[in-house]
């Protein structure tokens, strides 16, 4: 499906600014969409909204379905009365430019948690009735993850294969006794998630009113200590305790050369074909009910996915694997219709990778960032860019635009300069120029290269699993330039009207 010709920013909600120690689904949240309609941008392009998992990272969410509690704007709670306004007064030691995640995440959930109990004692008719509809129409994966979460604090966070034997392989009389048990705390995480996803849809609303879409994104592969594992283990590639036989990731490339070991469980393939792909129907059908497009992770793994021995300490020993191709896609398809899907097809690319996009006729990635090499035929140049096409200046994984450049040597410079025709002395504004005058039909760029910041700002660093993730702006670091550039740059190149 060919996206319309359009620019837009790359910009995770945690990264905005507030006063609780993290961005969220809150005021600032819209008025970012306000910043990215005055600036001619008709996208907002957000990392995975789950929770987050091992090393913060929204890619290890404990769920494919659940929105990330840290998220949900605790203010709208207070104004609600579920919260008292003194329960919010700012702590001192949150970091306006960093998530502290140590100290944030308890702050923040003792406080969900509080809002929880004054909702279930004090809310009214209207309010229960909407709280019903939710856990009602959401009942296939909110019952499990709610247990999930009452199971995991009751282990005191241990995974779920250390659990008693009887919960670990979901007997039913055990399953049935928990819920008894564990009621209460289950009822908590379904606040938290009808919360969420009615904040999220607040937000999807004010977007639509600005005209500025929302661009999802979905890890191919979910966390081992997570609910999806736990409630559908045939799905996975487990040994009979439940631990993973072998793991994803990607060979040695350009971040590492020792590869990268995800550690994510693997998918069999041959168990999601025999229901015909329903867990990937239910997925894709719940984040489009959250987004206008969906950025699907690591898309070449579905022609062929890294297979790494979950002994192995790095992903230098694994082999390729033959994944579902056409067949998920045409389920996909079949089940939902079209869908407004781009396909994360970066690293090493082959013809079935290639062949499999075409034959969904999703547009791919470029990333100006890797453009560099010395060789003209490298397809990350704009001149090899066709139309269907989402060009990024970089993404989350790799170094700003600045912070490439200050560290980049000389003959790199050189091309760059003789290719683009520029001095480098904008080189953010450069590239952010270079990916909108091109043919790609959506062009998008990180704030941080908007903001033209170095690279201790940059989300992620592959491979580091320590201080990433946590990058966070002020609204004194826009000011109005990059607005006004971001829109004479769209209309100048045709990504909004003239």
């Amino acid at each position: 499906m060919r996206l319309p010709r359009a620019s837009g920013v790359l910009l995770h909600p945690t990264s905005l600014p507030g006063p609780h120690g993290s961005g969220d689904l809150g005021a600032a949240a819209q008025h970012f969409i306000d910043w990215l309609a005055v600036a001619g941008q008709r996208l907002w392009q957000v990392l995975p909204l789950g929770g987050v998992g091992p090393g913060n990272s929204p890619y290890m969410s404990d769920s494919a379905f659940a929105g990330n509690p840290l998220l949900v704007d605790l203010q709208a709670l207070q104004q609600r009365g579920w919260l008292r306004e003194d329960e919010l007064e700012p702590i001192a030691v949150f970091d306006a430019q960093r998530v502290d995640y140590a100290s944030v995440i308890p702050w923040r959930l003792q406080r969900l948690q509080r809002a929880a109990e004054r909702f279930f004692e004090r809310a009214d008719a209207v309010e229960r009735a909407q709280y019903d509809e939710f856990c009602e129409r959401e009942a296939e994966w909110l019952d499990d993850y709610a247990l999930f979460k009452a199971l995991e604090a009751a282990a005191s966070g241990r995974s779920w294969q250390q659990w008693p034997e009887e919960l670990a392989h979901r007997e039913a009389a055990a399953l049935h006794r928990a819920r008894r048990h564990y009621a209460d705390q289950e009822r908590v995480h379904r606040f938290i998630q009808w919360c969420f996803s009615s904040q999220w849809q607040n937000v999807r609303g004010h977007a639509r009113s600005r005209g500025v879409q929302l661009v999802g994104d979905a890890p191919i592969f979910v966390a081992a200590q997570s609910a999806d594992v736990w409630a559908h283990p045939e799905l996975f590639e487990l040994d009979a305790n439940g631990w993973p036989c072998a793991v994803a990731g990607v060979p040695p490339d350009y971040f590492s050369v020792t590869g990268q070991r995800w550690g994510n469980p693997l998918y069999v393939w041959s168990a999601h074909a025999r229901e015909n792909y329903a867990w990937w129907i239910a997925r894709i059908r719940h984040a489009m009910r959250s987004f206008d497009v969906l950025r699907i992770d690591h898309f070449r793994g579905f022609a062929a996915y890294w297979r790494v021995p979950a002994e192995s300490p790095t992903a230098v020993d694994g082999q390729w694997m033959e994944g579902p191709g056409n067949a998920l896609f045409d389920a996909l398809a079949d089940a939902l219709g079209p869908v407004p899907i781009i396909a994360e097809d970066l690293g090493l690319l082959t013809e079935d990778v290639i062949a499999l996009r075409r034959h969904c006729g999703f547009p791919g990635m470029k990333v100006l960032g890797f453009a560099w090499d010395g060789d003209a035929n490298n397809v990350m140049l704009p001149h090899r860019y066709t139309p269907d096409t989402v060009v990024y200046t970089g993404t989350h994984d790799n170094d700003t635009i600045c912070g490439w450049w200050a560290n980049c040597d000389e003959a790199v410079r050189r091309q760059v300069r003789d290719y683009l025709q520029v001095d480098g002395h904008e080189i953010h504004w450069d590239f952010i120029r270079a990916a909108s005058a091109s043919v790609a039909d959506t062009a998008i760029q990180p704030l941080q290269d908007v903001l033209g910041l170095g690279s201790q700002h940059r989300m992620n660093t592959p491979g580091i699993g320590e201080g990433c993730w946590e990058w966070r702006f002020n609204w004194s670091d826009m000011g109005p330039e990059p607005a006004e550039r971001l829109a004479a740059l769209a209309r100048t190149y045709g990504r909004i009207a003239p």
